[in-house]
């Protein structure tokens, strides 16, 4: 029987599509990370499951939209006492006790016990940051088991991406003798852009393209170690954003950045995977996908029985394998907790937006928008007149969809700390 592939996901932080050469970049240099997409599979419709950082993790790590956990709305903040409830399945917790796992990087899924350290849910070692990079009080951290411990109280920005690196190339050595799983969840190149002066390129793209360029170099560093070690073939490596970028970073041909709505620019990310002599090479698949979908498809790939709870991801691994249509008929795109969007295979049905500082319901006055996605991938002209069967099918879903979720954005109350409890990760 083949061993069960060990899996390292790397997570970079508002990334945008259009960033990776192998997805149309034409400005930022990523070589490392077109050869890993030559030989691999390249994803050209794939999501993040929302367009901020903190509903988007928890959707990657659960196979479940975050409305499902009450983490929809917004970001946490350093203030914030909420967290991803201890009820919710992750990847590490589907994979044990058969992988080792680890979190390297930034968890951004609750500071304050009980969703702190990130080991209470399943990961067996913890290096890195509570949340974003920009948020104060900011120290790293260190956690192996229930223990967590400050290990930097000062954080060094400029060396963030290569010690994450590091960590998650000494947790792959350690545990080589075994499957494992690694979620390197990258905080470049979201702001504050801090080149790593010991690694400047004089990228033609400021110091945003610095710091996707240094990913990119360590990706090579990482797949050459995977080789050396002998773990190269057994080692499935995945690559992707939270989000659409934010201030810098392109979204490629797509509409809005990170934060827009119900627009592709802020939840069409790229998505990479690689193994040598498993998975098939050189293939490039329109098949919807989400990041809710690494769940049910890595448990799979592991034998490993899949949550016996209702997920919203779906089993990739015939996509991968055998180059299947999608399993998705739709994909829900979120604003905070309201459905903003449908995606099918060839349509987009956009039903709210922003105006200024006005969160627009399109509906409400009798205004949303139909996108031939094959024709019009930037959602530029809407189609609803020429389409009216499938504006009406399409609106149909946003019904059943909204009738479905949202209701459960008010399920999960505010956790309320215990008596002198600290608002920050100590």
């Amino acid at each position: 029987m083949a061993r069960p592939p060990n899996v390292i996901v790397i997570l970079a932080d508002d990334l945008g599509y259009g960033d990776l050469g192998c997805d149309g970049g034409r400005i930022i240099r990523t070589p490392a990370l077109d050869q890993m997409a030559r030989e691999g599979v390249r994803f050209t419709d794939f999501y993040a499951s929302a367009n901020v950082c903190t509903p988007s993790r928890a959707g990657l790590l659960t196979g479940r939209y975050a409305i499902r956990s009450g983490l929809a709305h917004e970001v946490i903040q350093p203030s914030d006492t909420v967290g991803l409830p201890l009820s919710e399945v992750t990847i590490p917790k589907a994979l044990k006790p058969a992988y080792a796992s680890a979190l390297i990087g930034k968890w951004h899924l609750g500071h304050v016990a009980p969703h702190w350290p990130p080991t209470a849910y399943g990961f067996d070692r913890f290096r890195g940051l509570p949340y974003s990079h920009d948020m104060r009080p900011l120290a790293l951290y260190e956690a192996d088991g229930e223990q967590v411990a400050v290990s930097q109280s000062r954080v060094d920005f400029p060396t963030l991406t290569q010690r994450f690196f590091a960590e998650t190339i000494a947790f792959a050595d350690a545990n080589r003798k075994r499957p494992f799983f690694i979620l390197l969840a990258l905080t470049a190149p979201h702001v504050p852009l801090r080149p790593n002066p010991a690694s400047l390129s004089n990228s033609p793209a400021g110091d945003y393209g610095e710091v996707v360029e240094e990913i990119d170099r360590n990706v090579a560093a990482l797949l050459d170690r995977l080789r050396e070690i002998g773990l190269e073939q057994d080692t499935l490596v995945m690559f992707t954003s939270d989000n659409g970028p934010w201030f810098e970073g392109s979204s490629g041909p797509f509409r809005d950045r990170k934060g827009g709505s119900g627009w592709d620019g802020g939840f069409r990310v790229p998505f990479i995977l690689r193994q040598p002599g498993r998975i098939p090479a050189g293939i490039v698949t329109p098949a919807l996908a989400c990041n809710l979908d690494l769940l049910p498809t890595l448990t799979v790939m592991a034998g490993l029985p899949t949550p016996d709870v209702e997920l919203d991801g779906r089993d990739l691994s015939a996509v991968i394998f055998e180059d299947a249509p999608s399993p998705h008929d739709e994909i829900v795109l979120f604003d905070n907790a309201h459905v903003a969007a449908i995606r099918t295979a060839k349509w987009k049905y956009v039903v709210r937006s922003y105006y200024r500082k006005y969160d627009v319901s399109l509906a409400s006055f009798g205004y949303p928008l139909l996108f031939d996605l094959e024709q019009d991938p930037g959602e530029n002209y809407s189609v609803v007149r020429l389409y009216p069967e499938v504006a009406q099918e399409m609106k149909t879903r946003v019904e059943r969809a909204s009738a479905k979720y949202e209701p459960l954005a008010k399920a999960f109350p505010p956790y309320i700390p215990p008596p002198g409890a600290e608002n920050h990760p100590d």
